[in-house]
């Protein structure tokens, strides 16, 4: 049986080509995300929501009614902001959108992959994504804007050059992926170290931009049996909830993940897992009677 990876392994995997020879220093071209379980996929969230619907036309009704809804908790007057502007401000807020997340951090995506005790006997995953190279296969004019600007992000002030989704959508036939820099909304955002993923296109998927371009990005797989020898050394790098998530909300799921006991959480989801016996999986017609009795009295309350 090969050995499971440990932190040691995981993170030498994440900092894997962050050599940059000419600058002579370590600077990683990778763009990092994770997530809690392996089984979860690349889709958009606004994919998640349009699924077998127009994308096209749900997207331009999200970002119009929450521009409507949204311009007065802005700094600025409404007509000011443009589609990038609120497109990522949606994002950060939990609006389904094109945007996927990501950040500069290994650490941080590490976090993300590690820190649902929920999902603590799940293995989680990492993409990681070489941005500088996925550059290279940029639209002309995107390249254009990136190099005046000796840069490898595109920021939402560069994207301002196309005044709508649909032009930026036009810029090439084929699918390509580029990383954008989000303005600094919050804590939140700075401390995360974020960046989103843009595609042309409301249903574009990441997936199949993949499956063409295989040597640009690596997944690694977080072991589940390894996952709180990676929180406890994260707490003590001070990557965690409480300076991810600043406020009094991150504060306190820090402290309940914290102090939670790591044997009674696995205990409790093996016990979840465990199959019903027999008798308890088909209830009998009194078991249902009972059942149903006890379901309209909760309505009643």
């Amino acid at each position: 049986m090969s050995k499971r990876a440990g932190w040691n392994d995981i993170l030498e995997q994440l900092y894997q080509g962050s050599w940059n020879a000419p600058l002579g220093r370590f600077r990683s071209p990778y763009a990092f995300r994770g997530h809690a379980s392996a089984s979860h996929d690349l889709r958009t969230s606004l994919a998640r929501l349009t699924a077998g619907r127009d994308p096209q036309r749900l997207e331009l009704a999200l970002l119009r009614n929450f521009r409507k809804y949204a311009h007065a908790q802005t700094h600025a007057p409404a007509d000011t902001l443009s589609i990038w502007h609120w497109l990522a401000v949606g994002q950060h807020h939990g609006l389904p959108t094109r945007l996927l997340d990501w950040t500069y951090s290994p650490l941080v995506a590490l976090h993300f992959a590690a820190g649902q005790p929920h999902l603590s006997r799940e293995d989680g995953v990492i993409w990681c994504v070489n941005f500088v190279e996925a550059n290279k296969l940029l639209p002309r004019r995107l390249r254009r804007i990136l190099d005046a600007e000796h840069s490898e992000t595109l920021t939402i002030e560069m994207l301002d050059e196309f005044d709508s989704l649909r032009a930026f959508d036009r810029l090439a036939r084929r699918p390509f992926v580029v990383f954008i820099e989000p303005p600094s909304l919050d804590a939140r955002m700075l401390n995360q170290f974020a960046l989103f993923s843009l595609m042309p296109g409301p249903g574009s998927e990441l997936a199949s931009w993949f499956d063409a371009h295989p040597a640009l990005w690596r997944r690694i797989v977080v072991p589940a049996d390894a996952k709180w020898e990676i929180r406890d050394k994260l707490d003590q790098a001070n990557i965690n909830e409480r300076t991810l998530f600043p406020g009094l909300d991150g504060l306190s799921r820090w402290l309940e993940r914290y102090y939670q006991d790591a044997t009674a959480v696995d205990r409790e989801r093996r016990t979840s897992d465990a199959p019903l016996p027999v008798d308890e999986r088909r209830p009998s017609p009194v078991g249902r009677a009972r059942s149903a009795r006890t379901q309209i009295a909760a309505r009643r309350r």
